[in-house]
């Protein structure tokens, strides 16, 4: 049984146009989300167009249980991940922070070290949720973790650089 040759042109049309506008809406978030990491900021753009390409392809599940936004960053998460396993050797530990060439305040460089410190995924739920802005639920979907682990990364990541960045606080 096959479409009506007008009827195929105008799904395929009301499809495009939905792509381009999820692409203007999240890619240049996106696009932030790669050139944050130092490894991956010279191909952002490519990651970038991976991550739709990945997306369009799997165009059954674009309307998950959160936000399609999350999944897009769920994507990108696994688009950068597989760049970085192919630009480095077996056994080489990976670098996913950017450091600034200058800092634009004396305290942000102690803390961008500190973040650097957390563990992996600490540091990741943490940065999803102060650079992405992505709500609890959000980052849970794009980490594919229950919402109570994000609470518990995000509170423990505090809890972390509280006590490094302020160490005469904590109670004796």
């Amino acid at each position: 049984m096959d479409c009506h040759p007008a009827v195929s042109s105008s799904l395929m049309e009301t499809h495009i146009d939905h792509w381009e506008q999820l692409y203007r809406e999240v890619g240049p978030s996106l696009l932030g989300y790669f050139r944050r990491q130092a490894a991956l900021a010279s191909s952002a753009e490519d990651l970038l167009q991976d991550t739709f390409l990945r997306a369009v392809k799997r165009n059954n599940r674009l309307d998950p249980p959160v936000s399609r936004r999350a999944y897009l960053f769920g994507i990108a998460r696994h688009v950068g991940i597989d760049a970085l396993r192919r630009q480095r050797p077996p056994g080489e530990p990976a670098s996913e922070a950017a450091a600034p060439a200058e800092p634009e305040d004396e305290r942000l460089e102690p803390m961008r070290l500190a973040i650097d410190a957390l563990p992996a995924g600490q540091r990741e739920a943490l940065l999803l949720k102060l650079q992405q802005e992505l709500s609890y639920e959000e980052i849970a979907a794009v980490l594919d973790i229950p919402v109570g682990t994000v609470r518990s990364r995000l509170h423990h990541a505090v809890r972390r650089l509280r006590e490094q960045l302020n160490p005469q606080s904590e109670p004796s």
